[in-house]
């Protein structure tokens, strides 16, 4: 870990990855974020990298919590927290089972479908209609996201599948993801440190990358105040897009390649 803190390219690589997740996490881009540990992929294992990272989500967390503070939808977080929950769990257990490669690819399946549903709504010309809440979808996605984000720290994309069709108010949409994600990254810490993840080596890696997380955070924060809900979500689902095939190509190179 010394000679990687002593190396000019951690710094290249890292310094940006967390600007991305951080302005991410404050609300602008959504799925920006997910760029952080294939990013710091390139030079560094992925189970590497999300360990490191995980602290950094943590300090984010903070700040988002208290910028979103009061704006939330209590509904949409009751039915999602508990299949999330579940979701952690599983990927706890199949943690040494699961490869981030697979993981990757799966979550970029999920949101290239996704996207593309949206792509045609716009081709067909087609008036979105915000969606209604489902018991059943809610306790799907928030399962596959909990699992997601519990491998890599890709759960935003099934969250986002199952909660931006609702259309809610961009300021309100980003509150209550600040929300689910914080519970879910604070329920991370117990079960990455039992597998050992959180060792002194990563901890100080992370340490020195903490002081790029808040303003990354809040400058995201700020975009989303002033953004229109029509532009807010377009520019979410391009997002989204740019990631998905990010994910699909790593995942598939990377698992062939394995």
């Amino acid at each position: 870990m010394t000679s990687l803190l002593s190396d000019p390219l951690f710094y290249a690589v890292c310094i940006p990855a967390v600007i991305l997740v951080g302005l991410s996490k404050g609300g602008l881009g959504g799925a920006m974020g997910f760029v952080g540990v294939p990013l710091m992929a390139l030079i560094m294992p992925p189970v590497q990298a999300a360990a490191i990272l995980l602290p950094i989500l943590l300090l984010m967390d903070v700040v988002s919590l208290w910028t979103w503070r009061g704006v939330y939808d209590g509904p949409l977080l009751r039915s999602f927290l508990p299949g999330a929950i579940v979701g952690l769990g599983l990927g706890w257990l199949m943690a040494a089972l699961v490869t981030a490669s697979m993981i990757r690819f799966m979550v970029g399946v999920i949101a290239a479908i996704f996207v593309g549903q949206w792509l045609v709504m716009i081709v067909r010309d087609k008036v979105i209609v915000p969606a209604k809440p489902n018991a059943l979808l809610a306790t799907l996605w928030s399962t596959v996201s909990g699992f997601t984000s519990f491998i890599a720290h890709v759960g935003g994309p099934p969250f986002q599948v199952y909660a931006m069709p609702l259309r809610l108010d961009p300021k309100v949409f980003t509150g209550t993801s600040v929300i689910l994600f914080a519970v879910m990254n604070v329920i991370k810490v117990v079960p990455y440190f039992m597998l050992g993840e959180l060792d002194r080596g990563n901890l100080l890696a992370a340490a020195v990358l903490l002081p790029v997380a808040p303003l990354a955070t809040l400058a995201g924060a700020w975009g989303v105040r002033r953004m229109r809900p029509n532009f807010f979500y377009n520019f979410s689902y391009v997002t989204v897009g740019l990631i998905a095939l990010k994910l699909l190509y790593d995942g598939a190179v990377q698992f062939l390649g394995g």
